[in-house]
């Protein structure tokens, strides 16, 4: 099974995003502005997502008829190794109380959010969906992929178990307005942003990359995805998750150099070869979300525009 009989329709119904302040959360309840549903969301203080009696208790009085989990503990490469204990429990509590609590009350329809580090470090390029659990993972980042995993596994099975319309998504590396920008801890696009900036600030003569800038990365807009996941919502009720990526790749060389003209800054470029490349290339397969009618909408250096523009905007609100 891999398309619905029917569409739900998302319009009248109470969709509860979890994870509502985050670049994806945040994105997706701008998307669901658009399709008339009264949109249900609860701050750190107000919902402890970790605690399971409060979970029940909350979605209990809420009586959402959707959830969407975008609630993660997230962090980079050092975050993963130096709390390993905390990125395991925390993120298999978040997925389980969630999952169950909307099973005790009725939920009719809840898509669980993933990452693409689900997959073996040495899986084939591009990426199917039919490469999870077929080898090891990246150690670095283990404790998360092993957390998302379950929730993936979960839904599967409250879907056999219980007959339950619960779907799963995995999305490519995203950027846009409410991105990481600690350098210690950000991604490619927020951190080269903040680096082609200051360099442009500072009058600086050159800005560097990190290895030879050959490896081929995987991007995607926020905004695009949470099109893609409200698209899944809609159309999609499937046992196995669903890749949500662009399709395409491009060198960290080429990206960096976007960057560098859409921030204005007119210096060198330059490659630190004593650092490490990383991985060659980490592209997901499109084919399943194209054949359920759904493509990108927003161009690579439109959405570092908007992205950059975020940044000048937020510099002092941004997290630094």
């Amino acid at each position: 099974m891999t398309n619905s009989a029917a569409t739900y329709e998302l319009s009248g119904k109470r969709v509860f995003v979890a994870g509502h302040k985050g670049m994806v959360g945040s994105a997706i309840v701008r998307r669901l502005q658009a399709e008339g549903c009264d949109i249900l969301t609860a701050g750190r203080q107000e919902l402890d997502l970790i605690d399971q009696a409060a979970v029940r208790g909350w979605l209990a009085d809420a009586k959402p008829d959707a959830v969407i989990i975008a609630a993660a503990k997230v962090g980079g490469i050092l975050a993963n190794d130096t709390y390993p204990a905390d990125f395991l429990y925390d993120n298999l509590m978040i997925e389980t109380n969630l999952i169950e609590a909307s099973f005790r009350i009725g939920v009719e329809k809840l898509l669980f959010l993933g990452s693409s580090c689900i997959y073996p470090k040495l899986a084939e390029q591009p990426i199917a969906e039919e490469a999870l659990l077929t080898g090891p993972l990246e150690p670095t980042n283990e404790w998360y992929a092993v957390a998302k995993i379950a929730g993936i596994k979960l839904c599967q099975a409250y879907r056999r178990q219980h007959g339950v319309d619960y779907i799963s998504a995995m999305p490519t590396n995203l950027y846009g307005p409410g991105d990481n920008y600690n350098l210690e801890t950000s991604h490619v696009i927020p951190a080269l942003i903040r680096k082609a900036h200051s360099s442009k600030e500072t009058g600086a003569p050159a800005m560097t990359i990190w290895g030879t800038g050959t490896p081929r990365r995987e991007f995607l807009h926020a905004d695009d995805c949470a099109d893609a996941l409200v698209h899944l919502m809609k159309y999609y009720s499937g046992d196995e998750h669903v890749n949500v990526g662009s399709g395409e790749d491009m060198t960290i060389e080429a990206l960096a150099r976007m960057v560098m003209e859409v921030v204005g800054y007119e210096g060198e470029l330059e490659k630190d070869l004593s650092k490490p490349d990383g991985t060659p290339r980490k592209l997901m397969r499109a084919d399943k979300l194209r054949s359920l009618g759904w493509s990108p909408r927003i161009g690579m250096r439109e959405g570092l525009e908007d992205a950059y523009r975020w940044f000048v905007e937020h510099q002092g609100v941004a997290k630094m």
